[in-house]
C-alpha cells in the first residue's frame, strides 16, 4: 500500500537527481512519484490500487478526470525515458506537475 511518506521519499530522491543534472533519472522518479500520488488517490477513493498502467488509466478516467488528463498528456514522455535522454525543460515540466499535485492533494507527513 502506498503512503504519503513514500511519495515524499520518491520526490526527494528525484530532487536529488535533478540537483545533480541527471534529468533522465530524475524524470523517471518524478513519474514514479506521479503514479504513487495517483494510486494513493485511487486507494482513498475506491479502496483499491491499480495493478498496472492500463488499470490506472481506466480508473483515473472514472474517478479523477483531471489526473487522467494529466497522465494521458505526459505518458509518452514517461515512455521516452526508456530510450531517450530527457532534457531539463521536460524534467521541469514533470517536476512542476508533481509539485502541483502534492500541494493540491495535501500530501505531507
Amino acid at each position: 500500500m502506498i503512503t504519503k511518506k513514500q511519495i515524499l521519499t520518491f520526490k526527494k530522491s528525484a530532487d536529488t537527481l535533478y540537483a545533480s543534472a541527471d534529468y533522465t533519472s530524475a524524470t523517471i522518479l518524478y513519474f514514479k512519484t506521479l503514479f504513487a500520488i495517483q494510486d494513493l488517490m485511487l486507494l482513498e477513493e475506491t479502496g483499491e490500487s491499480p495493478k498496472d498502467h492500463s488499470e490506472r488509466f481506466k480508473t483515473l478516467e472514472k474517478h479523477f478526470p483531471d489526473l487522467f488528463r494529466e497522465l494521458d498528456i505526459e505518458f509518452s514522455t514517461y515512455r521516452d525515458t526508456y530510450s531517450k535522454i530527457i532534457d531539463k525543460e521536460t524534467c521541469n515540466r514533470i517536476k512542476k506537475t508533481i509539485e502541483n499535485d502534492i500541494k493540491k492533494y495535501k500530501i505531507k507527513e
